[in-house]
């Protein structure tokens, strides 16, 4: 670590759970992110921030006008009509440049996915249909990758870690097949801006967390925001033994 990273992170540095070793476990990571909207922004500005050493960023979709409400990474109007994932490189470049970032301005197949999930150290999913979320955490679960989850719509949220390590539950334990038949999207329902930064603070803490094995990560456990009157619940989620996915050899 040289003498500008040691200024620069100082302040993480001197916690005494964090120390130089965990701030090199930070730089020495690859976290992998897919969504690049209203939760995806506030994460990967924050583990940028934090001295991630290489965040691959993933976003086919274009920037819209609707999304500067929320989508804070996307930062000017100069923006609409640019990838998601470019218009997020250029802001994580800046805000720190001594990072590497990665971004992936198409959709993955399968196959790609795996190759992503296998490179990286935590997954983050910032995305916001049932699809999506099945698939990458069907590939999380085969390779065993710590998955960060999030989701926030009007004015509720929710987070829960995924350790994929041969035990607990998984996302599909949370969510069956027909949930996609019921999936409800900001587009169609809104969404309180600052209700993503919240949940997306603490997908990256938890991030954080799980790369420098500090604190008691939200794995298995379920955190409900309700924002309405500013209340948590947080509850534990068992591991479905029917479930089709992680209780499969």
């Amino acid at each position: 670590m040289n003498d500008d990273q040691l200024l620069r992170y100082s302040r993480q540095i001197m916690l005494p759970y964090v120390d130089v070793k965990g701030q090199e476990k930070l730089l020495n990571a690859r976290v992998l992110i897919i969504g690049m909207g209203g939760l995806g922004s506030p994460v990967a500005m924050y583990l940028a921030a934090a001295g991630i050493g290489h965040l691959v960023i993933c976003d086919f979709d274009e920037v819209d006008l609707s999304n500067l409400q929320r989508q804070i990474i996307h930062s000017n109007q100069q923006r609409i009509g640019l990838n998601k994932a470019q218009s997020a490189q250029q802001t994580l470049q800046q805000l720190n440049p001594l990072i590497k970032v990665t971004a992936l301005s198409t959709q993955l197949d399968r196959s790609a996915l795996t190759q992503q999930v296998q490179e990286a150290d935590v997954v983050i999913d910032g995305t916001d249909n049932f699809d999506s979320r099945f698939l990458l955490n069907e590939v999380c679960v085969q390779q065993q990758t710590p998955l960060v989850s999030g989701a926030a719509i009007r004015m509720e949220g929710q987070v829960i870690v995924f350790a994929n390590q041969g035990q607990g539950p998984c996302y599909r334990c949370l969510y069956k097949d027909d949930a996609s038949d019921t999936a409800t999207t900001c587009s169609e329902n809104g969404i309180l801006a600052p209700v993503v930064g919240i949940i997306g603070s603490i997908q990256a803490t938890e991030t954080l967390k799980i790369i420098m094995d500090i604190g008691k990560p939200l794995y298995s456990r379920l955190l409900l925001l309700d924002a309405w009157s500013m209340d948590w619940r947080s509850m534990k989620l068992p591991a479905d033994p029917q479930c089709p996915v992680c209780s499969k050899p």
